[in-house]
């Protein structure tokens, strides 16, 4: 085909072919920058990409920590914003009030004894065909009513005579009772009553003068009953040291404690409860020093309590012995299997798996012999600790690890000692109340204030506890306060 073409056209087909040569030259050479930008783009998108996933991994992390509520963690359940769901195996069928197959229960008549009046009601005529009626001896139809009486209150006037000596003229007068003295207007059940109110019904000073005022027909002022419910504190100031002094010698104790408000001030409630008491005791540390205070440096019982720092220090610095709270380790647990790292969730399972296959062993006891269920025990501990000790590297898996390496035996001294629980579940049981009271009284105002709160607490704690009418209690108090005399113990051993 070229021979056929002239010289001057084999030039130009030359130069043609040269320009497209170098066109194409240029061509590669602007797709090789394209394509060094494009690689360049690339490695930057790598780069962004990488930073993007660590930082939603890091933020799927947060919303986890976010959405902790008392299901998966220490937090109590005041505090969830919405309630969690249902735990497993407990279906609901959505109804309010007794469920099918609850036992009935019924409030026992009074005694015959505490019966003022008996009424009558007889049927003169058929009430059907109005035929006469003859009695049969079948036991009555009986419906107790209890009323309150039109003046439920006795008011006693003590009058005192001046009397003058005609030897040197001075104006005397008798001592009052000190019972009526020391007590003033409001006799012991009264003080007593108002608080009750103030105490166990979380009433406030403002409600506990309208029901005086209203419903028995005692009016006083506030601050009447502000200096009247002091007295109380007084009254209670005897056993409440006395129990105080006890709570060192216990051989086994439960401890925890939460805020409590005053004047904007964040102060912390510790609750310490043993088999037969309880005690409140109003701090503003949340710190080991308060346990240091409350149980010394000696204290030689077995303590219960949840994870916090400050009973891991006391348990380092004085070497107490300590029961961590297995229920707090759960929802800690629990708490793995939210996270978005799926080694760090199967993880988790594999720990709860364990805490569960060791509840199993408890709540079998029953029907093991003593050497067999402690062998079970044992075997199932080990295989939790080997379990637990072998984390993958996230911060939250490894943090757990560490725990069972450091204070694994302390998780399981139940198992050792006996009439330990593996759970805190008394303490927090204790101080319930406590929290319900902070919520509706929005804590204290000062001293007298907080005084009053250990004490009122400690006894509506303890009476509970002991099966003790706690009104009896404080009438008994009040009463021994007003005469002179001290309170009667709140120590059950006490004679």
């Amino acid at each position: 085909m070229l021979e056929h073409l002239s010289k001057p056209e084999l030039i130009e087909l030359i130069l043609r072919l040269d320009r497209q040569v170098a066109t194409l030259e240029a061509r590669c050479v602007e797709l090789e920058k394209r394509n060094a930008a494009l690689e360049a783009r690339c490695v930057a998108l790598e780069k962004q990409n990488a930073a993007l996933q660590e930082r939603c991994a890091k933020l799927e992390s947060d919303l986890a920590k976010a959405r902790k509520d008392s299901s998966n963690s220490s937090k109590p359940p005041s505090s969830d914003i919405v309630k969690p769901p249902r735990a497993m195996g407990r279906p609901s069928n959505g109804k309010i009030g007794g469920q099918p197959g609850h036992e009935r229960h019924e409030r026992p008549a009074f005694p015959p004894d505490q019966v003022d009046q008996i009424l009558e009601h007889k049927l003169d005529r058929c009430p059907d065909c109005g035929g006469a009626l003859r009695p049969l001896d079948y036991p009555p139809r009986v419906v107790q009513q209890v009323e309150l009486v039109e003046k439920p209150v006795v008011v006693t006037e003590h009058r005192v005579p001046a009397c003058q000596c005609g030897q040197c003229g001075k104006i005397h007068y008798a001592k009052l009772p000190s019972e009526v003295d020391r007590g003033g207007l409001l006799g012991p059940r009264l003080t007593a009553t108002a608080a009750f109110l103030k105490g166990a019904c979380h009433t406030s000073y403002t409600g506990v003068q309208t029901f005086l005022g209203s419903v028995l027909g005692v009016p006083v002022s506030r601050g009447y009953l502000v200096k009247q419910l002091a007295k109380v504190t007084a009254a209670l100031d005897g056993p409440y040291a006395e129990v105080l002094g006890q709570v060192p010698q216990q051989p086994r104790l439960n401890v925890d404690e939460t805020g409590h408000k005053e004047n904007g001030d964040l102060l912390f409630t510790w609750c310490f409860r043993a088999q037969t008491f309880a005690l409140f005791k109003i701090a503003p540390s949340r710190g080991s020093e308060v346990l240091v205070e409350a149980l010394g440096k000696d204290f030689n019982g077995v303590m219960g309590c949840d994870y916090f720092s400050a009973y891991r220090k006391y348990m380092a610095d004085c070497g107490v012995l300590v029961q961590f709270c297995l229920a707090h380790l759960i929802r800690d647990v629990k708490f793995l299997l939210t996270l978005p790292d799926q080694v760090t969730r199967n993880y988790g399972e594999r720990v709860l798996t364990g805490l569960r296959r060791l509840f199993g062993v408890i709540h079998r006891r029953e029907k093991m012999r003593p050497e067999r269920f402690q062998k079970a025990l044992e075997g199932q501990r080990q295989e939790l600790l080997r379990v637990a000790r072998r984390a993958p590297m996230s911060i939250e898996a490894q943090n757990l690890a560490k725990r069972f390496r450091v204070h694994g035996e302390a998780y399981f001294r139940f198992i050792t000692t006996p009439g330990i629980e593996p759970t805190n579940n008394l303490a927090e049981q204790a101080i319930r109340f406590v929290v319900i009271d902070r919520r509706v009284t929005q804590g204290t105002r000062g001293e007298a204030g907080r005084r009053w709160s250990e004490r009122i607490w400690t006894v509506l704690a303890t009476c509970a506890m002991q099966h003790r009418g706690a009104f009896d209690y404080l009438h008994s108090a009040i009463r021994a306060h007003f005469s002179g005399h001290p309170a009667p113990s709140l120590l059950l051993d006490s004679s």
